[in-house]
């Protein structure tokens, strides 16, 4: 197969910057594509260029139909948060050739003195920057690509809302050119300062005091506004341990309530994926809002009733049922499953019990009983007080 499609990455330095072996690339193509400031370095040359609308959705669904000899630009390494892979998830590999440049995280890395494996590297370019908040932990090291001169301050904000604003934050700019900046400040002391429009954040995270959410584990109970429909962290551990959470999976969270499962799924597991279906508005505007402050913006939150609702979404590889055992939901779930997918649904009253006792027979998995006690003050002394105990299928469909 021969290869139409060369993308090059490019730094802040521009045509001088690249490799022999890029230079020749970028003579193979009939056209050039790419960002403005891209295309500025190649002003005298004579093909036709094509600047990246906003989405850029149809010109790279116009390239690949074509499939004319096409080389595409782009900042630093192609394959990471970049154009690169999003040709190679669309293009055979026999079709695409990538000559990667040096990243603005290779590049802010050595100037901060910072390992890279030590860093956590996200985007805000066509990205949401509440993302952010799922890699906060004290003494993180974060990277983050700026989609424009305001997300530094955006940035800042969203860590003293947190409870970082001590951390240190240095904003690099334009990296690897002549025209490079580095601004060495805090969360609290930003402000409102807009920067040059190809700026990455370096943060290293400080907490202002001990009350510090983990990026990694269950999340504890006050962490999710509710309205009480909300599985509580002892048996949400068991629950999300049983889904066995998986980077590219998707999981359906039926009756989601605040969302809190859903979330946990997404926060445990890089790239995967969750679907909340919850029939109430206020129920669903709060999974929306707790999908937003611990960092999992992609949750995807569907109002209306199931099972009603469950024929129109992509099959599942794990399913979670916390409400709503009535109306033949658990059949619908299991048959929408993929092979080796997970089940598990939760009950509390004597009828639910009696679903999940049935559907084990009919479907095989492990049924037990989960039960909490908290200690209490009684008069002068302490007693155990025992919730509501909690009856939890897990299956796993052949």
């Amino acid at each position: 197969m021969k290869p139409w499609l060369f993308v090059v990455g490019i730094g802040e330095d521009g045509i001088a910057g690249l490799s022999p072996a890029a230079r020749a690339l970028v003579n193979q193509g009939e056209r050039l594509v790419g960002g403005a400031r891209h295309l500025a370095h190649f002003a005298d040359d004579p093909r036709p260029k094509l600047a990246w609308p906003r989405p850029l959705t149809d010109l790279v669904e116009r390239i690949i139909a074509e499939r004319r000899p096409t080389v595409v630009l782009a900042s630093g390494d192609p394959m990471w948060f970049g154009i690169g892979a999003t040709f190679a998830g669309r293009v055979a590999a026999g079709e695409m050739v990538v000559a990667p440049h040096a990243s603005v995280f290779t590049l802010a890395c050595a100037r901060m003195r910072w390992s890279m494996a030590e860093c956590r590297t996200l985007s805000a370019h066509g990205r949401p920057l509440a993302a952010l908040s799922a890699a906060l932990a004290p003494g993180a090291k974060i990277l983050l690509l700026s989609e424009d001169g305001a997300t530094p301050a955006a940035v800042a904000k969203l860590l003293r809302r947190r409870g970082y604003g001590g951390s240190a934050v240095t904003v690099l700019a334009r990296l690897g050119g002549a025209a490079e900046s580095v601004a060495c400040t805090t969360a609290s002391g930003i402000g409102g300062t807009v920067f040059d429009s190809c700026n990455t954040v370096a943060v290293h995270c400080i907490a202002d005091d001990g009350s510090v959410t983990a990026t990694a584990g269950i999340l504890p109970d006050a962490a999710f506004r509710n309205d009480g429909q909300l599985t509580k962290r002892t048996v949400r551990a068991a629950t999300v341990a049983a889904l066995a959470p998986c980077a590219g999976q998707l999981l359906w969270d039926i009756g989601a309530g605040c969302g809190a499962v859903a979330i946990e799924w997404l926060r445990a597991a890089n790239g995967a994926a969750a679907i909340a279906v919850e029939r109430s508005a206020d129920r669903a505007a709060l999974a929306a809002a707790n999908s937003t402050e611990l960092g999992v913006p992609q949750l995807d939150i569907v109002q209306d009733e199931a099972p009603a609702a469950l024929a129109k979404l992509a099959a599942p590889d794990a399913v979670f049922i916390g409400g709503g055992l009535s109306g033949g939901v658990l059949p619908v779930c299991h048959a929408a499953l993929n092979p080796g997918g997970r089940l598990v649904a939760n009950a509390v009253t004597l009828e639910g019990e009696t679903i999940l006792a049935a559907a084990q027979k009919k479907i095989g998995g492990e049924l037990k009983r989960i039960s909490v006690s908290h200690a209490v003050t009684i008069g002068n002394y302490r007693g155990w007080r025992a919730a509501m105990p909690v009856t939890q299928l897990c299956a796993v469909k052949t």
